[in-house]
């Protein structure tokens, strides 16, 4: 990942360009709300000299036998994976700003403009890392799918992020031991730090001091909720028409 992303300070400016250009018009032209920690994220925590792991990986849109797109092997594959929660998260906030506005109070609408925008860049960002480092590999597009009233109806459309923010959470928690660079494992933290933040909002939205219930934080150990890959896309899987396969996410050779 070396060469993906410069940490600020840098001189060597051509490095930077492939991924924060793209981020950079799409994002933050597009979505005036994102915040400053959010450009942040795209700049800071590689160093030159860090080593890019080069695992065996199929496509990013080869199909296994059951017809499955396989998400890849190695790191490429834990990205590969991430980077389909963000395509389901930025394209879920997209349409609650487009469809949702009435559905929610003033201050609820602003806030999830705000998200709207985190996970437009969340998405962007692994797009364009997986370009740089494994372009011939990049997840195809996904085609989301959502319960009937999602949009229309404020409880259905707060249980639906509820879900997709617990879910992604517990994603990012089981798969940082799947990374082997320590480089992506810095941004996989940063990214779940923000997602953890949405979560808790949308649970007190949804019932006050619930931001860190039983159901999410374990008790006695203080730590949140893990999942792994497959655990994750056999939930995400009821939200997305493809069938996705992460069998060999984190898998090296």
């Amino acid at each position: 990942m070396s060469d993906i992303i410069q940490s600020r300070g840098s001189d060597d400016n051509t490095l930077v360009q492939p991924i924060f250009t793209p981020i950079k018009r799409r994002s933050f032209f597009m979505y005036a709300g994102a915040t400053a920690g959010a450009s942040a994220l795209v700049l800071a925590g590689c160093s030159k000299d860090s080593p890019t792991p080069t695992p065996n990986l199929p496509a990013g849109n080869s199909t296994t036998a059951d017809g499955s797109i396989s998400l890849g092997s190695g790191d490429v594959g834990v990205l590969n994976y991430a980077y389909a929660l963000e395509q389901l998260e930025a394209d879920f906030y997209s349409k609650v700003v487009a469809q949702s506005q009435g559905v929610l109070s003033a201050t609820e609408y602003a806030y999830f403009k705000q998200v709207a925008a985190h996970e437009a860049i969340h998405r962007d960002f692994f797009k364009a890392a997986l370009t740089r480092d494994a372009g011939t590999q990049v997840l195809r597009g996904l085609t989301p799918k959502y319960p009937a009233g999602t949009f229309s109806d404020k409880a259905t459309l707060l249980a639906t992020a509820k879900a997709f923010e617990d879910l992604g959470v517990s994603a990012y928690n089981g798969a940082g031991k799947l990374l082997r660079s320590p480089d992506y494992l810095l941004l996989a933290g940063k990214i779940v730090s923000v997602e953890a933040r949405h979560a808790a909002y949308i649970r007190d939205l949804i019932s006050p001091g619930s931001f860190a219930a039983d159901d999410q934080v374990d008790a006695t150990s203080g730590l949140d909720m893990k999942r792994t890959p497959t655990e994750v896309l056999t939930i995400a899987q009821a939200f997305i028409t493809e069938k996705l396969s992460g069998s060999a996410v984190g898998v090296n050779a």
